[in-house]
């Protein structure tokens, strides 16, 4: 019997997003069916009711994609789904919530690259500043520096509680040093570039987090990298299209990747994770760790 593929789309959330659904599509799964507003309690059942259906020869065309808006309950989800399998009866897994696992790997990749190509040296001890830290992409972003061996420092325009609790959730965690700042005033966030060497803006759509006053503070970044697509521009003079182009605004003439730029990565690095899980022969089990990995090979 040949069996078609079926992608089960876990989100705790009200809807599921148009987007994951037309990559899932595009990148080969035949079937790709919703389940919204799931608890976490729910997914152990929802996961054996995937796997004992087909047998053990349709399980390896059956897929689980976790999407929802928080990273956290994302990846306890994943856990879950996974504590759930009776080998042989056994199904791939990936989350990626919001996007938001899959754009952060784009952008460290990229930043990655581009540090590389400037300095040819890694991310290994350097600082790194992740404005909007508090989001999923931001978060995301800070765990996966971390990974890089960098020292990421989220910032939040609000207040330092919030930076240090999100810092510390992650942390303990996932076993990552990561630390929380304030950028709620222009001499705050110009003290915290005078010492960064990496810097990444994830704040929301239209937001713009820093201005050509707070770049001159930028005595050591060599690379700036922005997710924002909307104008105004989430970081002065870095264009939507920009990719590796050098920043006459900043001291060192740091290297700018833009919105359309990491996108370009994030795309495919969804793509081939997707498909990833219809191609293998076992199960695989996909979160941000193995997005940069994947991320990396397409920067």
């Amino acid at each position: 019997m040949d069996y078609e593929s079926i992608l089960h789309m876990f989100t705790e959330v009200p809807n599921l997003s148009p987007f994951d659904v037309n990559m899932a599509i595009d990148a080969g799964w035949n079937h790709c069916i919703p389940y919204t507003a799931l608890r976490l309690e729910q997914i152990s059942d929802f996961t054996q009711d995937a796997i004992f259906s087909r047998g053990p020869k349709g399980a390896k065309r059956t897929g689980i994609f976790i999407g929802g808006r928080d990273i956290h309950h994302a990846m306890d989800m994943l856990h879950a789904a996974r504590k759930a399998m009776v080998p042989p009866f056994e199904v791939s897994v990936f989350a990626d919530p919001s996007g938001a696992f899959t754009t952060a790997a784009a952008m460290v990749a990229s930043a990655e690259k581009a540090y590389l190509e400037r300095t040819g040296d890694s991310l290994q001890g350097k600082e790194v500043l992740v404005f909007g830290g508090t989001g999923p992409v931001g978060l995301t972003c800070a765990m996966l520096a971390a990974r890089a061996g960098a020292n990421p420092i989220i910032v939040s325009h609000e207040n330092r509680e919030k930076a240090d609790k999100a810092a510390l959730l992650c942390s303990e965690k996932y076993e990552l040093s990561i630390t929380g700042a304030v950028g709620s005033s222009d001499d705050g966030i110009c003290e915290l570039l005078s010492n960064a060497n990496v810097v990444f803006g994830a704040a929301k759509a239209g937001v713009q987090v820093l201005n050509e006053k707070h770049l001159k503070a930028a005595l050591e970044v060599q690379v700036f990298c922005d997710v924002n697509a909307v104008p105004p521009e989430g970081i002065a003079g870095l264009g939507v299209m920009d990719n590796g182009k050098e920043m006459a605004s900043t001291p060192t003439g740091a290297l700018g990747i833009g919105a359309l730029a990491v996108g370009n990565v994030k795309y495919q690095t969804q793509r081939a994770m997707l498909q990833q899980m219809i191609d293998t022969d076992g199960p695989v089990y996909l979160d941000f760790t193995q997005a940069l990995t994947v991320a990396r090979s397409k920067a």
